[in-house]
This record gives C-alpha cells, sequence and structure tokens, in this order.
C-alpha cells in the first residue's frame, strides 16, 4: 500500500511539473512576441544631454529604443521600423532631412511643454503627429521660480559665496542686505497652470498678486489666491515689486518685455523669467539693469542657451542664472518621460492622442 502511494505521489508530481513546465514555455513564448511587437522609437541618447539611463525604463517596457547616433550608423535599415521620436532637450531635431528617413513614422513626442523648436505645421503636412507634456511640469517650474525670486530677493548664492570664502572678514552680513519678499507686490504675466501655481506659492509669503493673461480667470481661481486681474499689462509693471514672466513663447510673446515694458517697473522691481529666453529683449535688459531701471533679474531661461561666455549678463552682479532647469526634479522627469510614452503610444494604437499639439 505504501509503494502504491508512493507512485501516485510521484505521478502526481510529475503531472504538476509538467504542467508548470508548459505554462512557463508559453509565458516565455508570449513574452517574445511582446517584446518583438514593440514599435520602434528614436531618441537623442542614453545620459549626457539626453534622457536619464534611471528613467529610460519607462520607455523600454513599450519601445525598442535607439539612440539617433546609432541609427546614423545604418538610417536605411534602422529608418523603415521607427514609428515615434521621443524628443529631449530639443533633440533629436526633427528637421526635414531626419524625417525624410522615417516613412513609418506616427508621432514626435516633445518632453516639455514648449514646442516653439518644433515646425509643428511642417511636421503635421507629413502626416506625422505631435504631443507635449503640459500640466505635469508645472509644480516643479513654480518651485523654482519661487526658489529664483527667493534667491535674489535675499542674495542667497552672494550669501554662499561669502560665507565659503577663505578672505572673507566679519562682520559680512551688513554687506548683504536683500529685499522683502512677505507683503510684497507680485506680477504674474501669463496665468496659465504654472502662473497659477506660483500664485499659490506666493501666498503663503502673503504677497499681493497682480496678473496678467489673455483670458482672465474664473471668480472662485482669482479668490482662491487673492489674485487681481490687470487687462493692461503696464498696469502691472507699474505696481509690481517682482514681475515675474510665465508665458508660452508665441509670435505675440516674443520681445513682449522690452525697453518700453522695462521703463515702466519700479527701480526697485525685480525680473523673474522661467517662459523663453526671446521673451525678453536681452539687450534691453542689459541696459536697464546697469543704469538702474530695474533693481534685479532671476532667469531660468535665455537665448541662446547656454549664453556665450562674454554676454554681459553673465558678469553682472544684480543677475542670477540658471541653466533652464525648472522642470528638473527626479519625480517630475520620470512623469514627463511617461506621458510621452503613453501619448506616443495612443497615435501608434490610433487611440485618442492626449496632449496633441497642432499647428495654430
Amino acid at each position: 500500500m505504501s509503494h502504491l502511494r508512493y507512485v501516485r505521489c510521484v505521478k502526481k508530481l510529475w503531472a504538476l511539473a509538467q504542467r508548470l513546465w508548459v505554462f512557463k514555455t508559453t509565458a516565455q513564448r508570449h513574452q517574445k512576441v511582446m517584446e518583438e511587437e514593440k514599435p520602434w522609437a528614436l531618441i537623442s541618447e542614453v545620459g549626457g544631454d539626453g534622457l536619464l539611463e534611471d528613467v529610460t525604463d519607462v520607455l523600454t517596457r513599450h519601445f525598442h529604443i535607439i539612440s539617433h547616433r546609432d541609427f546614423l550608423q545604418n538610417p536605411r535599415l534602422h529608418g523603415p521600423r521607427i514609428r515615434a521620436v521621443f524628443q529631449w532637450n530639443a533633440q533629436p531635431v526633427a528637421e526635414p532631412a531626419l524625417l525624410a528617413l522615417l516613412p513609418s513614422l506616427k508621432v514626435v513626442a516633445n518632453g516639455g511643454v514648449g514646442v516653439d523648436h518644433l515646425d509643428v505645421g511642417y511636421i503635421n503636412s507629413v502626416g506625422v503627429k505631435v504631443t507635449n507634456t503640459p500640466a505635469v511640469v508645472s509644480s516643479a517650474t513654480a518651485d523654482m521660480a519661487m526658489g529664483l525670486l527667493l534667491a535674489s530677493a535675499r542674495r542667497i548664492v552672494e550669501g554662499h559665496q561669502v560665507a565659503v570664502d577663505p578672505k572673507a572678514a566679519a562682520p559680512i552680513a551688513n554687506n548683504l542686505l536683500g529685499v522683502e519678499v512677505t507683503g510684497s507686490t507680485l506680477g504674474i504675466i501669463g496665468m496659465g497652470d504654472i502662473g497659477y501655481k506660483i500664485a499659490q506659492r506666493s501666498k503663503g509669503f502673503d504677497m499681493k498678486i497682480l496678473y496678467h493673461n489673455r483670458k482672465r480667470r474664473s471668480v472662485e481661481d482669482e479668490r482662491a489666491v487673492g489674485a487681481t486681474y490687470c487687462p493692461n499689462v503696464d498696469e502691472l509693471l507699474q505696481g509690481s515689486d517682482f514681475v515675474m514672466v510665465a508665458v508660452n513663447l508665441t509670435p505675440e510673446t516674443t520681445g513682449l518685455i522690452g525697453h518700453r515694458e522695462l521703463l515702466l517697473m519700479k527701480p526697485t522691481a525685480t525680473l523673474v523669467n522661467v517662459s523663453r529666453g526671446l521673451v525678453v529683449d536681452q539687450d534691453a535688459l542689459v541696459k536697464a539693469l546697469l543704469c538702474g531701471s530695474i533693481r534685479a533679474a532671476a532667469l531660468d531661461v535665455t537665448h541662446p542657451e547656454p549664453l556665450p561666455r562674454d554676454h554681459p549678463l553673465l558678469s553682472l552682479p544684480n543677475v542670477l542664472i540658471t541653466p533652464h532647469v525648472g522642470t528638473h526634479t527626479y519625480a517630475t522627469t520620470r512623469r514627463m518621460v511617461q506621458m510621452m510614452a503613453d501619448s506616443a503610444l495612443a497615435v501608434i494604437q490610433g487611440q485618442v492622442v492626449p496632449n496633441e499639439v497642432t499647428a495654430k
């Protein structure tokens, strides 16, 4: 009897092992098929100015990716495979010469909100859609905007430099008097998602908020942050201690802040720009800073980026510049790449496309 039970037990274990083997083999075949069916996508590079290595897994879950350098080794082989181009820091450049090598291309997915570096009309004309990553970048950019404002007002970078200078002699604090942020007036030009989040943060500093926008926000939105609408931007410029520029770059906003606008600002005011470099006339800004028309400028964006090393903005003591890093947090970067992947997949699979950008 014990022998029979042993034989039956062995048979059951053998049958179970066979079923597990079949299951594993089927899963492996399914995984292989899924890998083979992944669409191909072109990226600039991993690391350097390209995608962070830590976030490429977001793309490789859904795509085979190839760097621009590797693609150029054999464009005839790789070109027909590419269904998506993922742009990061405006690279790879979606110019006609590249698009001509990609006959199967369906989408250019841009990492970021601004698409001023893309000829959307031309890209659409060759049957390719364009997407971007709005909203997801707003919180990080608003944080950066307030960081620039505070750093400029309270001379934080200068304070650090003095504190670590071995030649600095006490007392040093009296040479670092800044301007008050709490209770001051903030004028926001561009009250979209980013601008509104800046207003939310400034409320914590008891700032009076003025704003100018193409379209007035709802009464509820205004009341929530204590914002006052200025139909005319001149009123905002004249009344603000800090002028925050948070608009998209368009033909209408190019050169929005020039000689005239800077002269309207208080001589004690600070200009903060987190939009695009071309929104501000940089020659006019240099003159305003040199002659004291305004107190200071804090810029996360310039034109070009980076500025030439001999550009006068780089040597002015009342200018704070960061290298367009408003969205540069790990969490935001990962969310941006995920949004790029989701949008590209929607295009390729013929679904409703979130965050599509079309020519105006």
